[in-house]
């Protein structure tokens, strides 16, 4: 029978049930991988009960270095009777079924174009362990023990690893290795080995550290100089909250006293949480709050007075399936519309768009300067992708002698030299108004913060001329966003082309090797990274370049297509779109048959297009 033949490029999923450990496994046989200096991937896909329903972990091993979702399995292991019929369905001709054969299946459970490795895993359990609960946790190191024969992983990484993790824990040391050498002797001696699909020991992985976009994002924050967090716990991202905590308690105490130099507050409720980050902000502290979308539903009108009375608020949004509770457990980019225009009458907030945890830490720090700059709230939209998968990324870097960018906050000095002060009034022409800071100063420079109209200086006032005023120097403000935010990245074709695509966020792995294949199949198109919203000028010069431009994003109703659109005044005849939301991550594939088959129906055929549809 024909089977896959590849080394250091398949991907490998595990088909199992929420509660029952096996996340833990998983993630070990993706770090051994890893540890072999060969680049991969996983997501790990979960429900969003306690235990009891499917959950899945799905590991891209890619010596190219691919980060995105493939599409299509080239190996199963299949332990979840409940999936099964699903699980086999998603193997490629040619692919591998792993599963417990402890009970045999008949025949029509199997395809006939699959290779079926089947090796008694609950026998082998229930023969060394009497506890329930340790069967169920080390069958799941013993068919890591096995896949780590047939995939040729070497067994001194994966002891290695133990030892890292039960260092001064003996007993479980050895209970693991025991289980782990369970696998692999059944497997060295009655099961064929290795596969067609292999690991060879690599350099790829270099200097790449592996880690989670929420855990990147709470030390961007700590680096950027937040000193206050006001949280409520939600789905995907509390542990933003909880890994800020902990970067604080070992950076923010002072050695000396025993300080903590720091705030934290989980509140009663989303609204309650960004009540207390716009106090923060108002009082000149850095603050953030974390949540997703439905808190963000609940933050809108707190939003609302942070932009109209030009308070500094930065918010981590990672994004998950909705509307309502949705799906808490999967991924989205749909609350592209509900953020940028959050809040009743006529609101922009700035929107920072990381692609990996690297762009996390960054657009986080990032963000709490752009607050202060603009005195304006800003979101950094990241998603469940990102932010609850580790990722293989850059190596974070800070500059030591960098300077918060505290924006125009005018000193006591200044007041007292009888410096002009109008809190809502545009001296510099760039929308931005100077502020003060509570106790600047005992007798100058105070004034009401309101949500209500009033003049330049802060004065009440239901004036037109006065509003007109506000509003559009907030507009001007806007405009100005847009030269200060992280700038667009493109990636040229080879050759020139009038297609163009344009892509954002999580999206951005699968779009790397998509716009590789797309390549090899002749069909050649620029490509445009957006960061951030407002949209800096490249992005009018990109579209009015390209007679037909892609827009690739992860929701229902093309959020950034109405964004373009709506703020670039752009004919949306000559926008695409590329739309996947049902939750996963997108895939190279989805994207490059979308795209060509899109060509294809539009009668562009190049000669290798086939490859690009059948990818």
């Amino acid at each position: 029978m024909k089977r896959i033949e590849a080394v250091n490029d398949f991907v490998i999923k595990f088909a199992n049930v929420n509660g029952s450990g096996s996340a833990s496994a998983n993630e070990l046989f993706a770090k051994a991988i890893l540890r072999m200096g060969v680049p991969v991937s996983p997501r790990n896909i979960f429900p969003s009960n306690i235990q009891g329903l499917p959950t899945w972990y799905e590991a891209r091993v890619s010596d190219k270095g691919y980060q995105g979702r493939r599409g299509g399995i080239d190996m199963m292991v299949a332990m979840n009777p409940q999936t099964w019929d699903a699980d086999l369905a998603e193997l490629e001709p040619g692919g591998y079924l792993f599963y417990d054969s402890t009970r045999p299946l008949p025949p029509e459970k199997f395809r006939n174009d699959i290779n079926v490795i089947g090796m008694p895993l609950t026998e082998i359990s229930n023969a060394v362990y009497s506890d329930p609960r340790q069967r169920q946790l080390f069958k799941n190191i013993i068919y890591v023990g096995a896949l780590s024969v047939l995939l040729q992983i070497e067994a001194e990484v994966l002891e290695k690893l133990f030892a890292e993790q039960y260092k001064g824990k003996e007993k479980l040391l050895a209970s693991n290795v025991q289980a782990l050498h369970l696998g692999r002797d059944f497997a060295s001696e009655h099961l064929q080995a290795p596969l067609g699909i292999r690991v060879q020991r690599s350099d790829k992985v270099g200097d790449k550290i592996f880690v989670d976009g929420n855990s990147a994002a709470a030390l961007g924050c700590v680096y950027g100089g937040a000193t206050v967090a006001a949280w409520y716990p939600i789905t995907p991202s509390s542990s933003v909250a909880e890994a800020f905590q902990s970067y604080c308690a070992k950076y923010r105490v002072d050695p000396a006293t025993g300080q903590h130099n720091y705030a934290i507050v989980q509140a009663e409720d989303e609204i309650a949480s960004i009540g207390m980050v716009v106090g923060a902000g108002w009082n000149g502290a850095r603050a953030f709050t974390t949540t997703s979308g439905p808190g963000v539903s609940l933050m809108t009108e707190f939003l609302g007075l942070a932009y109209f009375a030009e308070i500094p608020v930065t918010i981590i949004n990672v994004q998950r399936g909705g509307p309502s509770t949705g799906m808490p457990t999967r991924t989205q980019q749909a609350d592209l519309i509900s953020c940028a225009y959050a809040s009743h009458g006529d609101t922009k907030h700035v929107l920072l768009l990381p692609e990996d945890p690297h762009e996390c830490f960054e657009h986080a720090a990032a963000a709490l300067d752009l607050a202060d700059r603009l005195q304006t709230p800003v979101f950094v939209m990241t998603d469940l992708d990102i932010g609850m998968n580790q990722r293989l990324c850059e190596p974070f870097n800070w500059d030591d002698s960098r300077s918060y960018d505290r924006g125009k906050v005018m000193t006591a000095e200044e007041l007292e030299a009888g410096k002009d002060f109008g809190r809502y009034k545009d001296v510099d022409g760039d929308g931005i108004p100077w502020r003060t800071l509570p106790g600047t100063h005992p007798t100058k420079g105070s004034y009401f913060t309101r949500g209500t109209t009033r003049n330049a200086y802060a004065q009440y006032s239901e004036r037109g001329p006065d509003y007109i005023y506000n509003v559009q120097r907030l507009l001007r403000k806007f405009e100005t966003a847009a030269t200060l935010v992280p700038q667009p990245v493109l990636r040229p074709a080879v050759r020139k082309t009038r297609l163009g695509v344009i892509y954002f966020g999580s999206t951005s792995p699968a779009m790397h090797e998509a716009l590789d294949v797309l390549g090899e199949a002749g069909i050649h198109l620029d490509a445009m990274r957006l960061r951030a919203f407002p949209f800096p000028a490249s992005v009018t010069q990109f579209l009015a370049e390209h007679d037909q431009v892609f827009v690739v994003e992860q929701n229902r109703d093309a959020q950034m297509h109405c964004l373009l659109v709506n703020e670039l005044d752009i004919d949306p005849a000559r926008l695409v779109r590329v739309l996947h939301y049902d939750g996963t991550p997108i895939t190279a594939r989805f994207i490059t048959q979308a795209i060509s088959q899109h060509l294809q129906a539009d009668g562009v055929n190049p000669p290798n297009m086939s490859k690009a549809s059948a990818s």
